[in-house]
């Protein structure tokens, strides 16, 4: 299997956030040409016998495969239902996947968190693109019907090589959507024009050295992907308020996380772990 076929992982749990996070997985996997591969982890903290685990796994998959053949009768999904803590065993799952999809928590969440421990746990950790769906009204497809036109995908980027994992993601994410926009924002301040060398005082320098940094960041992409409109947004200040802000009527807001920090709990960043925690819809989280 090449890294073209790696299916998309859809995490169930039988809650309204996993149903949310199936349905888009399903759409995503027929946009993408990809596998579905519906994954239901059987926790090692219940305590009911290992035979009622398997019949109630085996009865949920039945009807989350239902629910995505309703969607796209012709992908016929996969099933799996390991035996491990969820956010261990996505994380090991996601390691021959092309991205796992995940609700903003599963049933044992407290409803006053934005998003659950395992959700959270998955995006910062795994070593593909995780998509935590929003609980955010009417389904993207939904969205667009009813607006008329396609929603935008929206991309947070940092002004270095760090940011070329996520343009990746968010390039072909956007060119699998007929007439969508990519927006890229770039979050800029005087102290971070300082840090790379450009103007300290000159505010309206730094605002262009920060767009014409941003143009180069994308040219390339944009080559690659002649389909794809892209718009490009630096932004004074801090990125994250204009990512939550876009992500309420975005198909999709991708964003990093920096690789190496897992095991000391540093994979967010505060502009990720903010947007990932307050965004009105799904969001992606790409290693990079």
């Amino acid at each position: 299997m090449t890294t073209h076929d790696l299916p998309v992982i859809a995490a169930v749990d039988g809650s309204t956030h996993s149903w949310q996070a199936l349905d888009w997985a399903t759409h995503e996997a027929v946009r993408r040409r990809l596998p579905l591969l519906i994954v239901h982890v059987r926790p090692l903290t219940r305590t009911a016998d290992e035979e009622t685990q398997l019949r109630e796994a085996d009865e949920l998959l039945a009807e989350a495969v239902r629910r995505s053949e309703a969607l796209a009768p012709a992908l016929n999904p996969s099933t799996l239902a390991p035996l491990d803590f969820p956010a261990a065993a996505l994380v090991s799952l996601g390691r021959d996947a092309s991205m796992v999809v995940v609700g903003s928590r599963g049933l044992g969440g407290f409803r006053s968190l934005l998003i659950g421990s395992n959700s959270l746990a998955t995006a910062s950790m795994a070593s593909c693109p995780v998509v935590v769906v929003q609980d955010a009204g009417p389904a993207e497809d939904d969205r667009s019907e009813e607006a008329g036109t396609s929603s935008d995908i929206v991309a947070g980027v940092a002004a270095d090589e760090s940011s070329e994992a996520v343009l990746e993601f968010a390039f072909a994410t956007a060119a699998t959507r007929p007439g969508a926009r990519l927006r890229i924002v770039h979050g800029w301040t005087m102290f971070s024009s300082m840090l790379a060398g450009g103007p300290v005082f000159d505010r309206e320098t730094a605002a262009d050295s920060a767009r014409r940094g941003l143009a180069e960041l994308t040219s390339g992409w944009q080559e690659r992907y002649p389909q794809v409109e892209v718009v490009r947004e630096p932004v004074n200040g801090s990125a994250s308020r204009t990512l939550v802000t876009a992500s309420a009527t975005a198909a999709l807001t991708v964003i990093g996380r920096r690789r190496g920090g897992e095991s000391l709990g540093l994979g967010l960043s505060p502009v990720a772990q903010t947007t990932l925690t307050h965004a009105l819809g799904p969001v992606a989280v790409v290693p990079c």
